[in-house]
């Protein structure tokens, strides 16, 4: 199954340096049957990026906890897609979640995806907002919005080492 993890960039270091990653709380994304039922049209691609935004919105959650106790932390959203068949249906949290038994495993990684340096202000912006928007704060859920608006850079796994180190 084609799952989305969110990360944070300290977790693609990690996951470079020890050839794996733990999901935080074992959380992904997938495109499940659920959340084909959730939605009235959509092709795969389709209903899998909509799955991949959820992982997206998820990692500002990541984001909140680095940025407040670690000054070098990079405000940057990232998602890592990887074909994984240990994942759970987790229906009763969410139409879109599964959860991961094991660790990912770099070589199921087939590519990462990281907001670029000119989205670093809307991630900020929707890091401190994102709590609120899950409460229904509408002026929240337009700052998501807005950070929504900057598409994710897709990197193939082999282009990890160079992405992380240019950063």
């Amino acid at each position: 199954m084609r799952v989305y993890v969110p990360a944070t960039i300290a977790m693609l270091e990690q996951l470079q340096r020890d050839g794996e990653l733990r999901a935080v709380s074992g959380t992904a994304f997938a495109l499940t049957p659920a959340l084909r039922e959730s939605y009235a049209v959509g092709d795969e691609e389709e209903l899998s990026y909509a799955a991949m935004a959820e992982a997206a919105r998820a990692s500002l959650r990541l984001l909140a906890v680095e940025l407040e106790t670690d000054d070098a932390a990079r405000p940057r959203r990232a998602v890592l897609s990887a074909d994984v068949e240990d994942a759970q249906l987790r229906p009763d949290l969410d139409d879109a979640v599964v959860r991961l038994t094991a660790p990912v495993q770099l070589s199921q990684v087939a590519s990462a995806h990281v907001d670029l340096a000119e989205a670093e202000d809307a991630v900020r912006a929707a890091v401190a907002a994102v709590d609120a928007a899950d409460l229904g704060d509408l002026e929240a859920e337009f700052v998501l919005g807005e950070v929504a608006d900057h598409e994710l850079a897709w990197y193939a796994t082999q282009e990890l080492p160079f992405l992380l180190e240019l950063l």
